[in-house]
């Protein structure tokens, strides 16, 4: 049977948060009665700044305690803690790093942990060097064992740096949690009656993928035409939250069927004003911007303005993209003509 434990302590850049690292957690999950993790990386890897690891970790284990850290959060820590070590380069010395979660545990957690787990050969060495800490800060009954976990990588056969090298036969081994943070999102922009959401529908069932619809426009018809000052900021949430859930569940690519910054435009044409956090939603970023030219004929279906309106809209979101520095692409022509320039902007990506 194995030993159990009281405490235990789960270290790593977990960058990204892989299927390997969530078997270790959940080994240590069930061999103790109170699991410590501690997350940090300097400089911090492309996609998985410390604010995004916090968000994996917390809806993956909620039940474990987890401490991870960037420059700003141990600053505020070394407010209350000032006697706490700089947070280590990636190429520190070992010791370095070992001293630092030892700091990290006793002033912290507030904790001298049992068990550490590792997936490493260096595990015994740390939790040695734990062991030392924790007796050297008045601990003198401290004893740390390493718990070692699939070092051989034979139950989950990936690695962080795998992925990170191969970042398209990396997502298979990430939960949708952390997956949503990796898939590329292509946003489709264009004024009324531009082919904005038939080229949206088009590029999602031609990369056999997930699209999200525009929310807007639903709540539009379901209210007669008639919105509300309050609608716009409702229509942008939930865009938003539309967004997340087909990401979730994309394969290579989410497309998205407009975006809050069509919401801000509206709002602004209907009432002059928009709410902070209306705007705050509409700098919401993208990989990829495709802008619906005007170069089609304008087709009435009784829910649009007119063709000067839709000119208005379309310079509207020309000023707004080269404001922003976003990355975008004027798609115009037939609709097979469209989905190809589409095809050329993704591959870039």
């Amino acid at each position: 049977m194995s030993q159990r434990f009281s405490t235990g302590l789960v270290v790593g850049k977990f960058s990204p948060l892989h299927h390997g690292h969530e078997y270790l957690l959940n080994t240590a999950l069930e061999r103790c009665e109170r699991v410590f993790c501690i997350s940090y990386s300097s400089p911090e890897l492309p996609g998985c700044a410390a604010s995004t690891r916090r968000r994996w970790l917390a809806e993956l284990f909620p039940g474990i305690t987890q401490l991870v850290l960037d420059a700003a959060e141990l600053n505020r820590l070394r407010e209350q803690h000032p006697e706490l070590p700089a947070l280590p380069h990636n190429d520190a010395s070992e010791l370095s790093h070992r001293v630092f979660c030892a700091e990290l545990c006793q002033r912290v957690f507030g904790v001298a942990v049992d068990a550490v787990f590792t997936s490493e050969t260096y595990g015994a060495g740390f939790a040695a060097e734990l062991q030392a800490q924790f007796r050297a800060a008045g601990h003198s009954d401290a004893r740390v064992e390493h718990v070692l976990v699939d070092l051989a990588r034979k139950t989950i056969p990936i690695s962080a740096t795998a992925i990170r090298a191969d970042r398209e036969r990396g997502l298979d081994f990430l939960s949708p949690a952390v997956r949503v943070s990796f898939v590329p999102r292509v946003c489709l922009l264009g004024g009324e009656s531009t082919g904005k959401t038939t080229l949206t529908r088009s590029l999602a069932q031609g990369y056999a993928t997930t699209h999200c619809e525009e929310y807007g426009r639903e709540l539009w018809l379901l209210r007669g035409g008639a919105l509300r000052y309050e609608d716009f900021l409702l229509i942008a949430s939930t865009q938003i939250e539309l967004e997340e859930r087909a990401a979730r569940a994309a394969r290579s690519v989410v497309f998205c069927d407009t975006s809050p910054l069509t919401t801000l435009f509206y709002c602004l044409e209907q009432f002059g004003r928009a709410e902070p956090e209306l705007r705050a939603h509409a700098d919401r970023s993208y990989d990829l911007i495709l802008l619906c030219a005007t170069d089609l004929p304008f087709v009435q279906d009784g829910t649009r303005r007119d063709a000067l309106f839709r000119s208005r809209q379309h310079e509207f979101y020309l000023k707004e993209l080269q404001g922003r520095g976003a990355r975008w692409q004027l798609v115009e022509g037939s609709l097979e003509a469209r989905v190809e320039q589409a095809r050329r902007a993704i591959r870039l990506l």
